[in-house]
């Protein structure tokens, strides 16, 4: 479930799946994005995970279950769009970020405007292991918010970084030993402040971000990437190997 809370003007929003370390299935991420547009009036929102983990990843048990066949996604026409929301919701999104980030977690991580890291926490995107391309909305946040290097870095190899390396390459704008107590904090600061400043800010930081958006033909070229991926047996061999718990043998078909 997703409990969502609000104290003066402050929304806290936690992904209660601890028994899955907080991966999202469609259905969370439809329950999240319902909260977010039900509270469209909050000065400030922070977004957390119950437990020992702010978001291990789409919960692989689930995704490819609708249509039991290869290139079957149950999960990101949801992910996309609780995604957007939140970029879009008009005042800040503070991500609170504990323990495991991983995949979509890093994903709704950089989609939230404030990121807070506690010393446990730790940030990547291991597509690469599993078959999995990221959609071209998603690879653009993260170009714009890390840069190209950092993000070749994150997307080839798969690395990970704890807060500290997050810091290093800007994921992560700051460092707290309780990072859902310092969000929490922070997001009644901030909606101690001018809102119409606050709001407009965050609105023209958007668009500054959309200018250095993908055109059509290279999200068509992206998207058709995509598909590949999501079609190939590779990523077949990488949902078994996962589920097996061995390394996978991709073989680039």
């Amino acid at each position: 479930m997703i409990r969502f809370t609000v104290d003066d003007r402050v929304g806290v929003a936690t992904i209660d799946r601890a028994e899955r370390r907080n991966a999202l299935d469609a259905e969370h991420c439809d329950e999240l994005r319902a909260a977010l547009d039900a509270h469209r009036d909050l000065l400030a929102v922070v977004i957390t995970g119950a437990g020992s983990a702010f978001c291990a990843g789409a919960d692989l048990g689930t995704r490819f279950a609708d249509g039991g066949g290869r290139g079957a996604d149950t999960f990101r026409p949801a992910f996309e769009l609780v995604l957007d929301t939140i970029v879009e919701y008009p005042a800040p999104v503070i991500a609170a970020i504990h323990g495991p980030a991983i995949g979509a977690g890093m994903q709704l991580a950089v989609a939230c405007d404030i990121r807070v890291a506690g010393p446990d926490a730790r940030l990547a995107i291991p597509g690469g292991r599993l078959g999995i391309l990221l959609s071209p909305t998603n690879i653009s946040r993260l170009a714009v918010l890390v840069g190209q290097g950092a993000a070749r870095d994150f997307l080839l190899t798969g690395r990970a970084v704890d807060a500290g390396g997050g810091v290093a390459v800007g994921l992560v704008q700051r460092v707290a030993d309780d990072p859902v107590a310092a969000a929490i904090e922070l997001a009644h600061e901030i909606a101690a402040l001018a809102p119409l400043s606050v709001q407009g800010h965050k609105r023209a930081l958007n668009l500054v971000a959309a200018a250095a958006e993908l055109g059509s033909d290279a999200r068509a070229a992206i998207d058709a990437l995509e598909a590949a991926a999501f079609a190939s047996h590779d990523l077949e061999e990488g949902m078994a190997a996962f589920a097996e718990k061995r390394p996978p043998r991709f073989e680039g078909r």
